[in-house]
């Protein structure tokens, strides 16, 4: 059984096998790091849960944010019975034991009970509306907590009877604060060791945690483990902490909500033509373990999208940094998708051929299966010949100028389409005056 039940939301006093991360848990929620922006005084959940307006409730934030101590918090404060549910490893049979205990209590003891589920958007939708009867009925009061954005990952039924609060990561001087007091409780966290650790190196730990508090912790609890007796006192030294944050520890998921917010970053910053805003999310993206051809990809994709016909090298240019990145790999690759995107950033922009081709891709979708004007079609046979295929049909090259001036390409239904509109920035300026000038020779053209 993965049913967690607790009558008491909030740890008991630490033991040895207990992480630091667990026992220092808030018990109130003056002690709880960051998410003013909820929890503050007059914040919309600190008024939810001082007003004792118990609600569902949807957590959605980065690890270590908080999410876990929020809940239990929120169930402490209703006096409610507690029961935790991992989505990794539950299921609907753990669901329907959660609402048979939660059942139970409101019969026996009249309390309400909060039913928190970890990982909520890995349950199928199944799993997902097998709460809604019960949230409905007030059998429980539903918590659920995800690291991926509810609006893709969770069904809607469940949104739409949850309040989705937003947690950021946890600012480095909140979490220098949660070092500090850890460091100095006696009952809970590591003041009992006496540790010496210098300011400096407190500042570190704190930013190498990246908005996660419960990595603080963890690192922390390593660095104790590895402090020595220096002048009669155990003290973690520079070495140690250094050795224990080498490697980085940046948010970075390969299909999370963080992957997408950063290439949509970098996308943005080439189209906001700012090149070193786009090395400095090319860079993140590489820091964090992104496959090289995923973002090279994705460079030629901003070629076609943002330069288009301003500067069609761009496109070339883009194509030849996959190419390097195939061949020759990292570090030479990296470097060629890095100057393909200062180039892109840095050159004038265009999305008229995106917009065209949408335009042009609705008429084709919405028009249905007009025929081909018969003058455009060949004739490879007598038939079709006799039948008058591509017999008006005037060749271009054979034209004044190379251009049959007023001839039309359009089925007669749709008539004359101008999709393409070049904007007066790079080679579409001289695009533009082009087309000007034929769409001239036409109107001196009577239509057929």
């Amino acid at each position: 059984m993965t049913v967690v039940a607790q009558s008491s939301p909030l740890p008991t006093a630490g033991t040895a096998v207990q992480p630091l991360a667990d026992r220092m848990r808030p018990r109130e929620l003056e002690d709880f790091a960051g998410q003013v922006h909820l929890i503050g005084p007059g914040k919309p959940l600190r008024r939810a849960i001082e007003t004792g307006a118990l609600h569902s409730m949807i957590f959605w934030g980065p690890p270590g944010s908080g999410k876990t101590t929020l809940a239990r918090l929120v169930a402490a404060h209703q006096q409610a019975h507690f029961i935790a549910l991992s989505a990794v490893f539950s299921g609907i049979k753990e669901i329907r034991a959660a609402v048979d205990e939660a059942k139970r209590i409101r019969t026996d003891q009249g309390q309400p009970t909060v039913l928190f589920v970890d990982e909520v958007h890995r349950f199928n939708k199944a799993q997902q509306d097998g709460f809604l009867p019960y949230v409905e009925d007030g059998t429980l009061t539903f918590i659920g907590a995800t690291t991926e954005n509810p609006s893709f990952e969770l069904n809607k039924a469940l949104l739409s009877r949850a309040r989705v609060y937003v947690l950021k990561p946890i600012e480095a001087p909140d979490i220098r604060r949660l070092i500090d007091r850890a460091l100095t409780d006696m009952e809970q966290g590591l003041g009992h060791l006496q540790l010496e650790i210098a300011e400096p190196l407190r500042d570190l730990l704190a930013r190498a945690a990246d908005g996660d508090a419960r990595r603080a912790l963890n690192l922390l609890e390593l660095a104790a483990d590895l402090a020595e007796p220096v002048n009669g006192r155990l003290t973690v030294t520079e070495s140690v902490v250094q050795e224990l944050i080498t490697g980085g520890v940046r948010r970075f998921d390969k299909r999370g909500e963080a992957f997408y917010d950063q290439i949509s970053a970098l996308h943005k910053s080439v189209r906001g033509s700012s090149p070193d805003a786009a090395l400095y999310w090319y860079a993140r993206m590489l820091d964090g373990g992104c496959e090289p051809l995923y973002i090279a990809r994705r460079v030629v994709r901003m070629a076609s999208e943002d330069i288009g016909n301003a500067d069609p090298r761009a496109l070339t240019l883009a194509l030849n940094a996959w190419d390097v990145q195939e061949r020759l790999g990292s570090p030479e690759g990296e470097l060629a998708i890095a100057q393909a995107i200062v180039y892109l950033a840095a050159v004038p922009k265009s999305n008229a051929v995106y917009s065209a081709f949408g335009a042009a891709m609705q008429d084709a979708r919405e028009q249905g299966s007009l025929e081909v004007p018969i003058h455009l079609r060949n004739a490879p046979t007598g038939l079709m010949k006799e039948l008058g295929y591509g017999k008006t049909y005037r060749y271009a090259h054979d034209e004044p100028e190379g251009y049959a001036a007023g001839e039309q390409y359009f089925p007669e239904e749709l008539g004359v389409r101008h999709y393409y509109q070049p904007v007066a920035r790079g080679l579409e300026l001289k695009i533009a005056e082009r087309l000007a000038q034929l769409r001239t020779l036409d109107r001196k053209v009577k239509p057929r």
